[in-house]
């Protein structure tokens, strides 16, 4: 089975501390559903339309378990805490 990828970008953030509330909570909650967190920060560099964004990169086992922590009660909770004090895409993509 292949691994996935759960990657995240932050268009915008309007509330740094509904963010913090979210990290506080959301890092846990993925942890605890077999998520390794990757990478998290600002690109060190972009190239061609690449946007200087935040950006999250998890690993999980599959694709099956990337969407169990992300419907999971404790990562919603997270989602709760955050509202809407991030603009931001998340996709989750299977290893080859």
């Amino acid at each position: 089975m292949a691994k996935a990828y759960w990657v995240a970008t932050y268009r915008s953030v309007s509330d740094p501390d509904a963010l913090a509330a979210y990290a506080k909570l959301s890092g846990p909650a993925i942890v605890a559903a077999g998520g390794r967190i990757l990478v998290r920060g600002l690109p060190s560099h972009v190239y061609e339309v690449g946007l200087q964004q935040r950006t999250v990169v998890i690993e999980f086992d599959s694709v099956d378990h990337a969407r169990a922590a992300h419907d999971s009660a404790a990562y919603q909770e997270a989602l709760k805490a955050l509202g809407n004090g991030a603009e931001r895409d998340i996709r989750i993509v299977e290893g080859v």
